[in-house]
């Protein structure tokens, strides 16, 4: 048994931490450095967060062909499962991070993947992706909306890159995100839904909704929109 095993998940077991803890674990969730705290925060994304990305992807519906981004892509699980399903020579994987540390972390993981040619790693902030007006098919992430600093500009930014009628899913675990706001986590993070949820609504979005889901033992929420479908000009014009 891995040494790492023998240590319960201290986010839920230990009912106080000191600010200094709280404080660098949300700084690192946010933006990972490498770190202890980020070494830290790294082994407890790909441990506790691999249900739930491996639901929003499935959820994303992607097609063989299309063009599909995750913000916040962290250690690149998420970019590991969803370069599966595109599976024709056209399809493409976009991963937007603002951390260096994470570039790395998922450089080493998706080797194979990068070397097809067919998997781009991006170092940003959500609210000025490096992408075209329009060229993405899917976009998808996992407890990263509640960092973003500028929502409704981020959420403007995701609207411009997506092609008409496409879907973006995000999961969260509030059960998980609550019970960290009682320890003394997230100082700062609003970590309930409904202001991303406005904002995505203010900016455009259609069929903004939350589901509660469970897999693996494991409860989450999953929010879904879908940028609007092509104009009645557009259409006439294509």
């Amino acid at each position: 048994m891995s040494k790492y095993r023998k240590y319960k998940d201290l986010l839920r077991d230990i009912p106080l931490f000191p600010d200094v803890f709280t404080n660098g674990i949300t700084r690192n969730l946010a933006h990972p450095k490498k770190s202890l705290m980020g070494l830290y925060t790294k082994r407890n994304m790909e441990k506790y967060n691999n249900v739930m990305i491996k639901n929003v992807v499935k959820l994303c519906q992607i097609q063989a062909h299309h063009a599909v981004l995750e913000v916040g892509f962290g250690p690149g699980l998420g970019l590991q499962e969803a370069f599966k399903y595109l599976t024709e020579p056209g399809g493409r994987l976009f991963g937007l991070d603002v951390s260096e540390y994470m570039q790395k972390v998922a450089q080493k993981r998706l080797g194979p993947q990068l070397a097809s040619g067919r998997v781009h790693l991006l170092q940003g902030s959500v609210e000025c992706i490096p992408l075209p007006d329009h060229c993405i098919d899917g976009v998808f992430h996992s407890n990263c909306h509640l960092y973003w600093p500028d929502m409704a500009t981020a959420t403007a930014e995701l609207l411009r890159v997506m092609r008409p009628g496409a879907r973006m899913l995000a999961t969260c675990d509030l059960g998980f995100l609550r019970h960290g706001v009682e320890q003394g986590f997230f100082k700062g993070v609003t970590v309930e839904p409904e202001p991303y949820m406005q904002a995505l609504k203010a900016v455009g979005f259609l069929g903004v909704s939350m589901e509660d889901l469970m897999d693996e033992g494991k409860s989450f929420q999953v929010i879904y929109a879908t940028s609007p479908p092509p104009s009645t000009t557009e259409t006439q014009n294509s």
